[in-house]
């Protein structure tokens, strides 16, 4: 069972690295466990789709720019370490759009929710067809 904690909404500075950025950011604030939304705008982002067959994720690179049509995520602890997990769907200029696991991408703009959550310690320390997840509650 988790309740709320604390809540942070803030920017990350233009030419930022979206991932790490957040990493040290959860890690300087002690966050643990929380959920993350954002918007806005990022450069050359490379995202992940997950093959089950290879047990990898294929990186997708896009070249330019993209809207965050919508950043959902959840932070919990992977090698003692607070990790980002979060998914991205992200909007060219024509109206198209890309989606999957956020691997990197440069921030021009990005407004960020962060959510943090208190509890029980969640950890990803189960290994499952090449993934990291958390333990399945019974």
């Amino acid at each position: 069972m988790f309740s709320g904690g604390r809540m942070y909404l803030f920017r990350i500075p233009e030419g930022e690295e979206f991932v790490s950025y957040m990493h040290e950011f959860l890690k300087k604030e002690g966050i643990e466990t929380g959920i993350v939304n954002a918007i806005g705008t990022l450069k050359n982002p490379k995202v992940g789709y997950f093959l089950e067959e290879d047990e990898r994720y294929k990186i997708i690179e896009l070249k330019g720019t993209y809207e965050i049509a919508s950043l959902l995520g959840n932070v919990s602890l992977k090698d003692w370490k607070p990790f980002l997990h979060a998914h991205v769907v992200l909007g060219d200029s024509e109206g198209n759009a890309f989606g999957g696991h956020l691997l990197e991408g440069e921030v021009l703009v990005a407004e960020v929710f962060v959510l943090e959550l208190k509890g029980k310690r969640l950890e990803r320390n189960v290994i499952e067809k090449g993934l990291t997840l958390w333990p399945i509650e019974e």
